[in-house]
Order: C-alpha cells, then sequence, then structure tokens
C-alpha cells in the first residue's frame, strides 16, 4: 500500500517550491491564490527571502503547508491508500486525501500559526530534543518535575521532545543526562507547542475548525493524537483541535502503517527529516521523495 507522509516545521527552506512555480501552470495559480488568502506575497519570502524572514511562524507553517499540498496536486499518480503528516503537516495530509479543501486547508494554517505565536507570548515555554533515552525514563521524568514539562513528540525510537514551561524543560534536561541521556538540548524555537502551553490557540483554533467543512476522505489517515487509521470526518476533527495540546504520536503512527499494510511511504514537502526517521523506526520501511 503507497503511504504519503507530510512534513512540519523545521523543514522549510529558501527557495523552496520555486521549482514548482516556474514549471508547473496548475501550481503557479496555487502559489498566486495562496498571495491573495494570505493577504502578503508569501511566494517572495520562499523564493528570496531571508533565513529570518522564512523562520517567523506566521510564515513558515503556511510555507511549508504550501510546498507539500500543490507539489502533491501537481504528482502525475498521486493515488494515496494511507496518509499522516508530522504536526502541521497533517493539515497538509487532510488536502491531500480530501478532507479539507486547499482554500480552508491553508485559511486554517494560517490562523493554526498565528493562534500558536500569541500563545507563545502569553508565557515562556521551549522545547527540547532527549537522545538516546527509553520514552518512559522520559515520561516519568517529566512527570517528577514541579511544573509543565511533558512529552511532545515520539520522532523515532531514542529521540524524543519535550516541550513546557522554560524553567520546567532546562530542570527535566539536567534530569534526562543525569538519567543517561546522550543529549537533552533545547530547541531553537518560538514556543513550547503540543503541551498544556498551547491551550489558548487551542481554544482559538477550535472555533475555526469547527466552522470549516470537513469532507469524507479518500482514504484514512493516521493522526498525531490516536496514531490509528482515521475515516470518519468528525472524528478527525475532533482529533485536529486536540493535537496542538497532546503529543505527536509519529513513531506509533509508522509502525501503525507497517502493521496496516503500507510498502511505501513517500515524503511530500520540503527536506527528508520523515524518511530519515522512518528509517530508524523501522530498517526495511522503503521511503521515497516525491
Amino acid at each position: 500500500m503507497k503511504a504519503y507522509v507530510f512534513p512540519g516545521q523545521g523543514a522549510q527552506f529558501i527557495g523552496m517550491g520555486k521549482d514548482l512555480y516556474e514549471n508547473s501552470e496548475l501550481a503557479k495559480s496555487l502559489f498566486e491564490k495562496a498571495n491573495e488568502i494570505l493577504g502578503f506575497r508569501i511566494t517572495d519570502i520562499m523564493f528570496e527571502g531571508t533565513a529570518e524572514e522564512l523562520k517567523e511562524t506566521k510564515v513558515t507553517q503556511p510555507a511549508v503547508f504550501l510546498h507539500s499540498v500543490i507539489l502533491a496536486k501537481t504528482l502525475e499518480d498521486f493515488k494515496p491508500e494511507m496518509v499522516a503528516g508530522h504536526s502541521l503537516g497533517e493539515f497538509s495530509a487532510l488536502v491531500a486525501n480530501g478532507v479539507l479543501s486547499f482554500e480552508d486547508g491553508l485559511k486554517l494554517v494560517s490562523q493554526r500559526a498565528l493562534a500558536m505565536q500569541k500563545a507563545c507570548e502569553i508565557k515562556p515555554s521551549t522545547m527540547a530534543a532527549v537522545l538516546n533515552l527509553e520514552d518512559k525514563i522520559v515520561e516519568d521524568i517529566c512527570a517528577s518535575i514541579d511544573g509543565v514539562v511533558v512529552a511532545a513528540n515520539y520522532n523515532c525510537p531514542g529521540q524524543l521532545v519535550i516541550s513546557g514551561e522554560y524553567k520546567a524543560v532546562e530542570l527535566a534536561c539536567e534530569k534526562m543526562k543525569e538519567a543517561g541521556a546522550k543529549r537533552a538540548l533545547i530547541l531553537p524555537v518560538g514556543g513550547g507547542f503540543h503541551s498544556p502551553m498551547m491551550e489558548p490557540a487551542r481554544e482559538e483554533l477550535a472555533a475555526a475548525i469547527e466552522a470549516t467543512t470537513f469532507s469524507t476522505p479518500i482514504c484514512p489517515v493516521y493522526q498525531n493524537v490516536t496514531a490509528t487509521a482515521v475515516s470518519d470526518a468528525n472524528e478527525i476533527k475532533k482529533n485536529l483541535i486536540i493535537q496542538l495540546t497532546a503529543p505527536v504520536k509519529w513513531t506509533q503512527s509508522v509502525k501503525q502503517m507497517i502493521a496496516d499494510g503500507a510498502t511505501l511511504f513517500t515524503e511530500v514537502g520540503p527536506g527528508k527529516v520523515l524518511a530519515g526517521l522512518i528509517g530508524k523506526i523501522d530498517r526495511e520501511a522503503a521511503t521515497a521523495n516525491a
């Protein structure tokens, strides 16, 4: 079975999507439509901006989404049998499997980015990568800390990201190292995504998601929150709202997709991060980049 996976924030690079814009009339029209919807020329930043401009959350999230979705729409033999996306990538996956329209997906991603930016400004929060420590140990250390810190991204075995209040994350990092972590590094991110610190953003985004039409998907989506195949539009909507404050179960999702018959994982969008993670989750898994 063909599985298509879509990357999240962090996969962006200057020049992303430019070749699509120049070589496909469909891609060009979709990029121009995106400029109209967003109210600024995101293509100028994507193609020729600075790394600083591209790193702004309100730019990064729509940019990664646009690159992924427009690339999927220009692929000749795009017939997904299962899809998944990492964090923000779940929105790209939902456009690719027909749940959301291009326009609605982009509007939600833009609102999500702005809501997350606001939540980050309310209280300082951050994330940290923890390497070579078992999931259970990471979870137990987080639970022992006074303050908000949780496991946020289960990226692959031995690579977890924790998220929460700045001081709690710093303290957890110290304890992780004492417990034998190879590394516990604060990440250069805007805030504590996929943790209770995003509650203000979740409330804001929930209203926008509730007001958006979700259609029946053409194939199941393996959602971050459940790590299982979901085909019911209402259930997809509910899980998407929870996603902002819940962990990204990427390792669990990939394992479930393989158990359900995935034979080839094709990464659609900027970078090759997900293909790398999938290779670490299962060495036998076949991966490709669109």
